[in-house]
């Protein structure tokens, strides 16, 4: 039987387009090696006469970011009724938007950090909450925009209200975690493994941890206790199921263990559209597990639908 023709949206136009590429070049190089006929389309915002034309089985969505992960992709492709991976368009709104989506979380029971939201003028030269807190952009990606502040900084860094910050004026500010950062990825209805995502080099898993050559170790399975490993796997799940998301997604969590073995676990987010190159968190999670990354990436061109 032939194997089904699969459009790779990657590029868009949106401040996380290099990511996407980083993602959507191997998933199409990986979807080929597996038999499928890919298309690679880059897209712009012409997408929608694109897709008229090009008429794919399925569009694998390696789209990061605003337009391509906040429902908007999501909506076009429901219109042509052209049969996509990752989540539908409410889950994927609703998970872009992290102050929104930790009230669904909250309301699930899943533990959550204090937080509100600001528009980033409002902030000033007085602190928002008492430090450490985060300020990051509500609806942004890949630690764009992400700042902060420490315990003995006398007033909000000056940046956030600056003519040089580019990720919208709505910001959320929320209570500093310590601790280590744990990821569970999470496979249709299924919580796979726990990794440890330990940053070399930077204070936190900024942009340049995520990405650059070294700039992170992966502690895969993570060197928790299996209260805490089994813990995080449960919320993921939890997380995954009350946001309505759909395929694979991940989430993030802090775990301050300083005090105690058990210490605090919070959520942070669910991301529906993980980086995906063969090395990404989600893949090395999959590939202990026993799926592979051509595998991987089958499974999700075949759980492609509509009205997800």
């Amino acid at each position: 039987m032939a194997k089904k023709h699969v459009a790779v949206l990657l590029g868009g136009f949106s401040s996380e387009r290099q990511v996407s590429l980083w993602s959507g070049n191997p998933c199409a190089d990986a979807l080929e090696a597996e038999g499928y006929t890919v298309t690679r389309v880059d897209v712009g915002r012409d997408v929608a006469t694109v897709l008229s034309e090009l008429r794919p089985d399925v569009a694998f969505n390696a789209l990061h970011g605003p337009y391509g992960e906040d429902g908007t992709i999501q909506g076009i492709l429901e219109y042509l009724q052209i049969p996509y991976t990752h989540s539908g368009v409410l889950a994927s709104a609703l998970a872009m938007n992290k102050e929104q989506a930790k009230r669904v979380a909250k309301a699930a029971g899943i533990p959550v950090a204090e937080s509100k939201v600001m528009n980033r003028f409002d902030i000033g030269n007085t602190h928002p909450m008492k430090p450490p807190y985060v300020v990051k952009p509500v609806s942004e990606g890949s630690s764009f925009g992400v700042v902060i502040v420490k315990e003995d900084q006398s007033h909000p860094p000056q940046v956030i209200s600056s003519t040089e910050w580019r990720y919208g004026d709505t910001v959320m500010v929320e209570r500093f975690i310590h601790g280590r950062e744990l990821t569970c990825a999470v496979m249709g209805d299924v919580a796979l493994g726990v990794t440890e995502i330990i940053p070399v080099g930077h204070t936190f898993y900024d942009f340049d941890s995520k990405y650059a050559e070294g700039g992170s170790k992966h502690e895969c399975p993570a060197k928790v206790s299996s209260f805490i490993y089994q813990k995080v796997q449960t919320l993921a799940l939890k997380a995954h199921q009350a946001i309505g998301c759909r395929g694979v997604s991940r989430s993030d969590f802090r775990y301050d263990d300083r005090h105690s073995e058990n210490g605090e676990l919070i959520w942070l987010e669910v991301n529906t559209q993980p980086g995906m190159t063969p090395t990404s968190l989600v893949p090395e999670i999959a590939a202990q597990a026993g799926h592979n990354f051509g595998e991987l990436l089958s499974w999700m061109v075949e759980d492609a639908s509509c009205l997800r």
